[in-house]
């Protein structure tokens, strides 16, 4: 058994999140936790909502809210969503409260105190109309290195480079369209250069990562700069330092904050669960493995800044902390894009998590992603694929198959059937069923579902091809044969139906109880309602009890369990639903 830390990128709470951002966080990673859970792993899956930054200011401001009004409506939303979902984290949190305040002032002065925090006199963009700072991200204008003009004044997403907003060429609000004005301000920066060596030969450590997670990292620290990490705002974490900790005009950036709560989540987990000390056991163990979750718009900060501030704490002065492992890897996915454009909410090229399941199986979803989903390519939603994957592959392939298996079995014994004499095709099913343990477990392990999913429907395909061979219904006169067929048939279901747990989890439950089983089969995450640990105000969180459920290992059925006539476990989609959909998006 080893450690792992599943670390989820943490949502941003301006709004409910799309079906394209938990295809990025959301499914892979709770796909992942479940599989090492199930295989035997120590896991600490935590992430949580996003909530500082001008950008919430500046929607606060629109709608007439505080900011803290407006990132707790859309924390609970988030919260909901997730649980609805199934993903399993073992805290989703946020980032205002007490613990994470604590936290991120701790790794800032840590930083500080070594050396690598260095304030600059800089020029800070304000927004001629409001006088308020515009955030880099809510500027838009040609990149001074590429010549992309719709670079960000943050960074560049064609070439990939970072920048500062007075870069741009011919700059522009994305709020207003107007032009900045800048000024000097003094902040402070985190001084990545001096990390560039100890990013390449950690980088040179690293095995089996996504090439382009890999390649990216690598160009960028070709060209580091220091990075401001401080910001004239008033919504944000104060800057623990004297003369600017009572500063309401300053605060710590979002970015640098935001990074920091893998680390106070895992910190507030441990108070949550009566053992203070117990994430050290993650986050020191040098046999403990982290890895990172996110869409490939967020490598820079998981390969590159986030590392450098876990090397900068850790060292050269000892900090209260102690040392901190880097992560083992950044697991970053591609786009998942709409009906071939880009997930746009303002354009209502978009469906929100909350309506998806409001109308479809949370299950489906999860199937989707998987499958089809953008683990290392651009992948595109339709509709009409939607609509395939699911009647062809979960409704024809694997509910059909438990539903006549169970159907049949119930029909004829009322219970599972006690299996008589095997013959080499019952023994040559059941080996390759098995076998998929190990197949299924190596691509999961590697990070690799889509192969990982697409392997376990082949063997749910064998599964098929065996019983349609077998034709039990044909064996009427020979209620033996019959019963070891279908005994034969369940056995194969109850293991296909562990392989799919990881994707699949409220199906797996039913399957489970479906075949007569009791007791919790896949666990699933819980709402609560919590104090701040800190004396702050009470919020939803997302924890669960994943100590119980299956194990990544195959298990006999026992003959004489009673079996009922089932339900189908999944729901076949009509054809007018790919026409409303779309009318939908065009309303």
């Amino acid at each position: 058994m080893s450690r792992v830390l599943a670390a989820v990128a943490w949502p941003y709470a301006n709004g409910p999140r799309h079906i394209g951002h938990v295809s990025g966080f959301g499914v892979p990673s709770d796909v992942f936790s479940r599989y090492m859970r199930m295989a035997g792993h120590d896991v600490l899956m935590v992430s949580g909502t996003d909530e500082h930054g001008t950008p919430i200011q500046v929607q606060a401001d629109a709608e007439g809210v505080t900011p803290r009004e407006l990132v707790d409506r859309y924390n609970r939303v988030i919260v909901e969503d997730l649980h609805g979902l199934g993903l399993s984290y073992d805290l989703f949190t946020r980032t205002t409260t007490g613990n994470h305040y604590q936290v991120v002032q701790e790794l800032f002065a840590g930083l500080y105190d070594n050396g690598y925090i260095i304030a600059k006199t800089t020029l800070g963009a304000i927004s001629p109309s409001t006088g308020r700072t515009l955030p880099d991200r809510y500027i838009e204008g040609t990149c001074p290195i590429c010549g992309y003009d719709s670079a960000r004044g943050d960074q560049c997403d064609n070439c990939g480079n970072q920048l500062d907003p007075d870069q741009l060429i011919n700059p522009r609000s994305k709020i207003n369209g107007e032009t900045p004005e800048f000024v000097e301000t003094e902040h402070f920066f985190l001084d990545l250069p001096a990390f560039a060596d100890q990013l390449n030969a950690w980088l040179d450590t690293r095995e089996g990562w996504r090439p382009n997670v890999l390649k990216f990292s690598r160009n960028l620290i070709d060209d580091l700069q220091p990075r401001a990490i401080t910001r004239d705002l008033e919504w944000g974490v104060p800057i623990p330092l004297e003369a600017w900790r009572d500063r309401a005009d300053k605060r710590i950036y979002v970015w640098f904050d935001a990074v920091i709560g893998y680390l106070s989540a895992s910190i507030e987990w441990a108070r949550r669960t009566g053992d203070p000390e117990a994430w050290r056991q993650w986050w020191q163990d040098p046999q403990a493995e982290g890895y990172y979750f996110m869409g490939k718009d967020n490598i820079v900060f998981h390969s590159v800044i986030w590392p450098s501030i876990l090397l900068g704490y850790s060292g050269p002065k000892p900090q209260s902390l102690g040392a901190l492992n880097l992560p083992t890897e950044v697991v970053s996915s591609e786009y998942l894009t709409m009906e071939g454009k880009k997930f746009s909410s303002s354009r209502r090229v978009v469906i929100y998590v909350r309506d998806f399941l409001e109308r479809y199986d949370a299950d489906a979803l999860r199937y989707f992603i998987a499958v089809a989903g953008p683990e290392s390519n651009d992948t595109d939603f339709t509709w009409s694929e939607f609509r395939r994957r699911n009647n062809d592959e979960l409704v024809a392939g694997w509910g059909n198959l438990v539903n006549r298996s169970i159907s049949m079995a119930a029909k004829n014994f009322g219970e599972i059937p006690a299996a008589g004499e095997r013959t080499a095709e019952d023994d040559a099913l059941l080996a390759a069923v098995r076998a998929g343990f190990e197949s299924v477990g190596q691509l999961l392990g590697k990070h690799r579902q889509k192969a990982a999913i697409t392997e376990a429907m082949r063997i749910v395909g064998e599964v098929n091809k065996y019983f349609s061979d077998q034709a039990p219904w044909k064996l009427k006169e020979d209620k033996a044969r019959m019963g070891t067929v279908l005994h034969v048939a369940l056995q194969a279901v109850r293991d296909c139906n562990t392989l799919l747990t990881p994707f699949l989890p409220h199906a797996a439950q039913r399957i489970h109880e479906l075949l007569g089983g009791t007791g919790v089969h896949a666990p699933m995450p819980e709402i609560r309602e919590v104090e701040d640990l800190d004396n702050g105000l009470s919020y939803p969180v997302l924890m669960g009890d994943y100590t119980v459920g299956t194990k990544w290992e195959p298990v006999d059925i026992e003959a004489g369990t009673k079996l009922e006539a089932p339900t189908p476990v999944f729901k076949k989609l009509d054809e007018s639903i790919v026409e409303e959909e779309l009318a939908r998006l065009q309303s």
